[in-house]
């Protein structure tokens, strides 16, 4: 019976095998995703508070995109087939306009920019939040091509004393928070423009010469994380690297009093050639 069916018996069979195989491949890659970073579309373990707040977004990005993506590749197949030739002789109806499906691929394309839109500022605003009075409150000055990093804890009366720490080429800096307490970011640079990314913490922030940027975080897990400069700063910028020890508050603590018994008490300050050119920069910004 199989053999006899027709050209137009057969198309509904058709269509049904290539629907199946579209789910096979869908589900596949959904399985693929439901473990490690495959399930966080390519994201680092969060290791701060607010980092779900960019994890979400992104994740969400990506499932939009595969619906959107299922749905266009699923309409080009069935175009494909529904309106396939039927022969050299046979032309299909020709259509000059249809207003109800131009208005539909010109309005949805808004739609989807919208709520992208909305759920991106959404997500800024959460990221850039500082309401909250930070716990700790660390100044990092990032120069051509390593980071300086300051402690303020000359009021903390476990410690009683300010710390730094300066890195270079030849050694990588070391930056030590507590875990579970709000710590303030202030971001300064002694040259040029730098960016200060720690991709566990889902964020990163731009140190511009002569303008004080700053965020807060909480990191919320144990361990060692990977920072970078995200923007191209010259010669060495692939070198421009330093590690972030999420520890206790009781190592915490004892780094910094180390660093200070070792030499490095008080904070250390910007190049003074540069400071001299921070007042141009105020200036500049009352005249406009």
């Amino acid at each position: 019976m199989a053999g006899n069916l027709t050209r137009d018996e057969k198309r509904p069979r058709r269509l049904v095998r290539g629907a199946t195989a579209l789910t096979g491949v869908v589900g596949l890659v959904l399985l693929t995703g439901c473990s490690g970073q495959g399930a966080r579309f390519g994201l680092p373990e969060a290791a701060s508070a607010e980092a779900p707040n960019v994890g979400n977004l992104w994740i969400g990005a990506w499932i939009a995109s595969l619906v959107i993506g299922i749905m266009v590749w699923g309409l080009i197949g069935w175009s494909v087939v529904r309106y396939r030739s039927k022969g050299r002789d046979h032309a299909p109806r020709q259509t000059k306009y249809h207003l109800p499906l131009e208005l539909l691929y010109t309005l949805v394309p808004f739609l989807i920019v919208g709520v992208l839109f909305f759920y991106t500022v959404k997500a800024q605003d959460a990221m850039t939040d500082q309401s909250r009075e930070p716990e700790v409150v660390i100044d990092v000055i990032g120069q051509k091509w390593s980071w300086t990093f300051n402690y303020n804890e000359a009021d903390n009366p476990a410690i009683g004393t300010d710390a730094h720490e300066i890195g270079t080429l030849e050694k990588i800096p070391d930056l030590y928070l507590p875990v579970d307490k709000t710590v303030r970011i202030n971001l300064q640079s002694a040259d040029v423009i730098h960016s200060f990314w720690v991709p566990s913490f889902y964020f990163k922030l731009d140190v511009i010469p002569g303008h004080e940027n700053s965020f807060d975080v909480t990191p919320n897990k144990l361990g060692t994380y990977d920072g970078k400069c995200a923007e191209l700063c010259g010669t060495y910028h692939s070198l421009m690297l330093f590690k972030v020890h999420v520890v206790t508050e009781d190592e915490y603590n004892a780094k910094v009093q180390e660093l200070a018994d070792s030499g490095f008490a008080g904070k250390k300050d910007m190049p003074r050639s540069v400071q001299d050119t921070l007042p141009t920069f105020e200036a500049e910004e009352d005249q406009q």
